[in-house]
């Protein structure tokens, strides 16, 4: 179908444009700004030089946090919780979904409740500690991955989705004897590429950026994740500079934040090329014929 290109139509892509550049320009401005910073030295940055240009152009902070090996040991750790716990959330997730998805489903709104329920109220952070304290999964990756390994924001947007697939599908493939382990593996995971890739990087982000509960359940620097490697390095980096320190040292406290942040949201904008291309829209058109 053509688009009759009025004058009207022109001056609104026109001003769409403009409006949609502007918006761009204004989000990667602070990461832009971000970057620079990582690579500026702490004269110009606490100068307020640094803008989208580097000042000063250094490493020393990149020399400083990977010549440790502590922060590559922190960052293995922290790439096996995001991929263990992403795992275990999407199968759990998923399953979770699907059920709830069935209205033939007895006890179906009772277990939507109870998901539901765990929205607003949770039972604190003292009755976690101990829940998970007395189940011996302090100290371990167990102690990361399972407390969180179900977002109910995401299981009921996996549940719409759900939801919305044709039910003819699922009854021609019972028809032909697929039992419901096949019908969700070979029928409904497949159509559901565009759902399930949001979800792998809602969760993903979700325990990539987490350090609370590693810094509340690890006690071994061994054991930390990347991020809470990085924030002992800000408050080190911040007690430094506040009782003096030398040239070097300055330098590092000066813009670890910039570094910190970089170190941490690369792999993530890495991930994001890979799974964008699911992110669309009319994955059931023509699925269903009649």
């Amino acid at each position: 179908m053509t688009v009759d290109r009025t004058r009207g139509y022109r001056v609104f892509q026109g001003v769409n444009a403009v409006i949609l550049t502007v918006v761009v320009l204004v989000t990667l401005y602070p990461f832009v700004n971000i970057l620079a910073r990582s690579f500026s030295d702490e004269n110009a940055i606490r100068s307020g030089q640094v803008n989208l240009i580097p000042r000063g152009f250094t490493l020393k902070t990149y020399e400083y946090m990977i010549s440790d090996p502590m922060f590559w040991t922190n960052y293995r750790n922290t790439v096996v919780y995001t991929v263990v716990a992403t795992l275990i959330a999407m199968v759990m997730t998923t399953c979770y979904a699907y059920v709830l998805s069935k209205h033939h489903l007895k006890g179906r709104k009772i277990l939507i409740g109870i998901a539901v329920f765990t929205m607003f109220f949770t039972g604190g952070l003292i009755p976690n500690y101990v829940l998970v304290t007395s189940l011996g999964l302090k100290d371990s990756i167990w102690a990361v991955v399972l407390p969180n390994a179900v977002n109910v924001f995401n299981l009921l947007i996996m549940k719409t989705f759900f939801e919305s697939l044709p039910a003819e599908l699922e009854e021609a493939a019972a028809i032909d004897g697929m039992n419901t382990y096949g019908i969700l593996l070979r029928i409904v995971l497949p159509l559901s590429k565009a759902v399930i890739a949001a979800m792998v990087l809602f969760y993903a982000v979700a325990f990539w950026n987490s350090w609370f509960t590693a810094f509340l359940y690890m006690s071994q620097s061994e054991l930390f994740p990347v991020t809470v490697y990085l924030r002992n390095l800000l408050a080190g980096a911040t007690t430094a500079t506040s009782i003096g320190a030398d040239a070097t040292d300055m330098t590092v406290a000066a813009n670890i934040k910039s570094v910190t942040m970089v170190l941490t949201i690369l792999p993530i904008v890495g991930l994001y090329p890979f799974l964008q291309r699911y992110f669309v829209s009319g994955v059931m058109i023509g699925a269903v014929k009649g």
